[in-house]
């Protein structure tokens, strides 16, 4: 029923509701693994996220999605490894032990604090697509969008990794270990294997129907025909080898040789849905430096990863246009769950209209985030009651562009981490396949992206040309949104998360608890979840957010209840470091 909704939704051209409808798809199960067997610190750190208590530091410290991964970071932070050291190998664990996620055949943006220089630097590792696609990558012959996954599934959606390069890129600019050891302990737990956790056997066995459509993807997670289930041991040589041949090679072994042609091969050649991704793709694929977006709030500048990425953006417009407003009431008062509601919405509204791909779209970053701009916004939101309804506004540009509102979709997947090493560098990094096991393709032990869904399926609507459209080379834009907060020109918060589109509402609300509702990182990124996007409010089932829904009714609101599994992971950075992580996944913060 809810893929019907989704083509009624799309072939009527009505945005809003097919952004609703594509996102309705339940996200990730939310579950808890056994990993106290690891060590003795995360036993300690599992016990304070179930104890709602953040863990706390002096010297460094990691938290991300996994605790095998978190493990990783750690040695090597306790070796007195960097926070790009500490990155390389969290990502390599974190392809290997959360592979629906993120991982090799994927895409991720970083922010960076570089304590000695004191400079904060994004990196764009984001995807590209094929320079052999089209605007009508994603339509039928008569012009029409395809249904979600039967654009997803196959090699139709695999645009060109960029997480391997990225990967690199942070060592040779911030990094002091050898690159091939950070490398070492992925290798070794991808040859001895590691238990099933029950959150990756819940999602393999929600998504075995399509995991089971491709061979090498269906011989590792369905063996003998059945899904993992929790507790087996799985072992990925294929994955060690991989690993193995960019610890001797650097990351030209990924984009170059037989890595980079099986990767084609698996694409070109995907039944049902091939694709069009090829070895010159993947040979000029380079990752961006581009300067970061910040926003003020609070006496504080929020930054993070611009265009591509809409995520700093939106999260900036959002909180800029709450600057004015007195939030203190708390999360349980409407009026603070209306303002924040519907500033998301003004957001949104302009997010849908303006951006995408700098390097293609002429994007307003200066405009989005002018404090002029953003109290002409905030005075919409002056009344006591919803917005009937929310339009772009008219950012300053420095030249004329007319672009019409975008349809395309983000699924909640994706992965997010944050570092800081002992001399003071933090690294806030989001990472992703996309839709969870992304297009299914597996190769040489990792999955495919599929990432080029995210570009809006059509191109032009009612002949105005789609900003985020697809285009040869074109990064599609994400929600993405991994943040340092600064003050004084210091950081004092790395934060983000997973979760598609509400993303961006999980970061704001998240940064809003933290400075304006006085709570500490682990009771932040814990708060139950409110989040408007595109006019209806959803509500975290289960939670105290559900005691929302009548007073947000009655000032106006559509509501929805449903689950909101973000995964949040964020560290607070003073004389003590605290690191949060989300209870609604399987990470934890460790420190020392």
């Amino acid at each position: 029923m809810k893929q019907l909704l989704l083509g009624l939704a799309l072939f009527m051209g009505q945005t809003a509701y097919a952004q609703q409808a594509a996102d309705a798809v339940a996200p990730e199960v939310a579950t808890q693994g056994a990993f106290e067997t690891l060590s003795p610190a995360v036993s300690a750190a599992l016990d304070a996220k179930a104890a709602g208590r953040p863990v706390e530091a002096s010297n460094w410290m990691v938290a991300a999605a996994n605790p095998w991964a978190v493990q990783a970071g750690a040695d090597v932070l306790q070796r007195g490894g960097t926070a790009a050291d500490a990155l390389v190998a969290v990502q390599a664990m974190l392809g290997l032990v959360e592979p629906q996620s993120s991982g090799l055949g994927g895409g991720a943006f970083l922010v960076y604090y570089d304590a000695e220089s004191e400079t904060l630097t994004t990196l764009d590792g984001r995807e590209t697509a094929p320079l052999a696609a089209t605007p009508r990558l994603f339509q039928d012959p008569q012009g029409e969008p395809l249904g979600f996954f039967d654009a997803v599934v196959g090699g139709l959606s695999v645009g060109t990794p960029g997480t391997p390069a990225l990967m690199e890129q942070a060592h040779v600019r911030w990094g002091s270990l050898p690159w091939a050891d950070l490398l070492t302990p992925a290798i070794e737990l991808a040859e001895g294997g590691f238990p099933v956790s029950p959150r990756l056997a819940g999602l393999i066995e929600n998504d075995k129907e399509r995991l089971a459509r491709f061979e090498e993807t269906a011989s590792y997670f369905l063996p003998e025909g059945e899904p993992l289930t929790v507790g087996e041991t799985l072992v990925n040589a294929d994955y060690a080898d991989t690993l193995r041949q960019l610890a001797a090679e650097g990351a030209t072994a990924f984009y170059t040789g037989e890595i980079a042609q099986d990767i084609v091969a698996a694409v070109q050649t995907a039944p049902g849905n091939p694709g069009v991704l090829s070895t010159l793709d993947l040979s000029v694929y380079a990752v961006k430096e581009r300067a970061p977006v910040c926003a003020s709030y609070r006496a504080h500048e929020v930054c993070g990863m611009g265009p591509p990425s809409s995520g700093a953006l939106t999260v900036g417009q959002i909180l800029g246009m709450l600057d004015g407003f007195d939030l203190s009431a708390g999360p349980a008062d409407p009026q603070v769950r209306r303002l924040i509601g519907d500033a998301s919405r003004l957001a949104f509204a302009d997010r849908g209209r303006y951006m995408a791909d700098s390097d293609y779209v002429p994007v307003p970053v200066e405009g989005l985030i002018d404090p002029a701009y953003l109290a002409d916004r905030a005075g919409l939101l002056a009344g006591d009651a919803a917005l009937d309804e929310v339009a772009p506004g008219a950012p300053v540009f420095d030249h004329t562009l007319n672009w019409a509102d975008d349809v395309s979709l983000e699924f909640p997947s994706t992965s997010h981490f944050v570092i800081v090493d002992a001399a003071g560098n933090v690294a806030s990094m989001t990472t992703t396949i996309e839709n969870g096991f992304g297009s299914r393709l597996m190769v040489r032990g990792f999955l495919l992206n599929n990432e080029l869904t995210d570009f809006s399926f059509r191109s032009h609507e009612d002949g105005v040309p789609i900003a985020n459209r697809v285009e040869p080379g074109k990064r599609p834009r994400s929600s993405m949104a991994p943040t340092i907060v600064m003050k004084d020109g210091m950081p004092v918060l790395a934060i983000g998360s997973p979760g598609g589109s509400r993303i961006i509402g999980y970061v704001a609300e998240s940064i809003i608890a933290h400075l304006d509702w006085g709570m500490d990182v682990q009771q932040a990124v814990s708060v139950p979840h409110a989040v408007n996007r595109f006019g209806t409010y959803d509500l975290e089932e289960g939670t105290a957010a559900e005691a929302l829904a009548d007073p947000l009714t009655a000032l106006g609101f559509e509501v929805d209840t449903r689950a909101l599994t973000s995964g949040l992971h964020a560290i607070s950075i003073g004389p003590i470091l605290q690191g949060g992580a989300d209870p609604r996944r399987e990470g934890i913060a460790l420190g020392q």
